[in-house]
């Protein structure tokens, strides 16, 4: 990994999803016995949605006014 003039590394998308790692997502450096662990700094307030495993993940190939048909009853 390399780590930019700013200091910036890129966390690989495998370790991002396994820790629960999103845009905008805070996250902490932590030292223990003279190693460093990144960690996931959800707050108790921040609540994670049940729905966002979903996102992104829709594969419908219809139209608008076919999905508005379809809720609406018509």
């Amino acid at each position: 990994m390399r780590v930019t003039i700013k200091g910036q590394v890129t966390i690989p998308i495998h370790v991002r999803k396994k820790m629960g790692i999103a845009l905008n997502s805070e996250i902490d450096f932590k030292e223990e016995n003279g190693k460093f662990y990144l960690t996931n700094k959800m707050s108790p307030t921040t609540k994670k949605s049940k729905f966002n495993r979903f996102r992104g993940a829709a594969t419908v190939k219809m139209s608008t006014e076919e999905i508005m048909a379809l809720t609406r009853g018509e």
